[in-house]
């Protein structure tokens, strides 16, 4: 199992990667175009749409980033006072729910966009963009993510199994206060 968690960790940090090279390339071309029509009265045309796509694809990509470093927000106001097993229990029900809520969204996310593949829908824009080709990675992005979950949820339950709790914490639980703080000073 370790091995294609690592794999999923490494797929995970290059799509992070690619996701932020949108960003800023996006970012780029929106302060081009804001140069050109301020300085020269003339726009490049599409770089509110292009940075649109960019910005969901993005999200998207690094759902899974986020799953894995175990970095998403999470309420732990109460979380913390339980004692070990209830928080452990705690944490397997919010990865099923996790994983259930991020499922739904994929299933739409691949009607959306299996639709418009049939269709070979466009942008209502002046670009035209065929919408399938910014809505499959955005589709990969969800995918992946139910991936990755149920790849963390039976690794944790197979570690639980095992007797190993600080191993499947270490998957699935929420941080602690001291690996927040490992984090940002590492």
């Amino acid at each position: 199992m370790n091995p294609v968690l690592n794999l999923a960790r490494r797929t995970s940090r290059a799509l992070v990667w690619l996701g932020g090279a949108l960003l800023i390339g996006s970012a780029i071309l929106v302060s081009v175009d804001v140069v050109l029509r301020r300085l020269f009265n003339w726009s490049l045309g599409g770089a509110d749409e292009i940075s649109g796509y960019a910005f969901g694809v993005a999200t998207a990509l690094a759902l899974s980033y986020s799953l894995l470093e175990r970095a998403h927000i999470r309420v732990d106001a109460l979380y913390c006072r339980f004692p070990v097993g209830l928080r452990r229990a705690a944490d397997l029900f919010g990865m099923v729910l996790f994983i259930g809520f991020v499922a739904i969204v994929a299933v739409m996310a691949a009607g959306v966009a299996l639709d418009s593949l049939a269709h070979w829908s466009r942008s209502i824009t002046p670009l035209r963009t065929p919408l399938f080709l910014v809505q499959a990675p955005w589709l990969f992005g969800w995918v992946f993510c139910v991936a990755c979950g149920v790849l963390m949820l039976a690794a944790s339950v197979l570690r639980l199994l095992r007797r190993d709790g600080a191993g499947a914490d270490a998957l699935i639980a929420a941080k602690s206060v001291a690996e927040q703080i490992a984090d940002e000073t590492t």
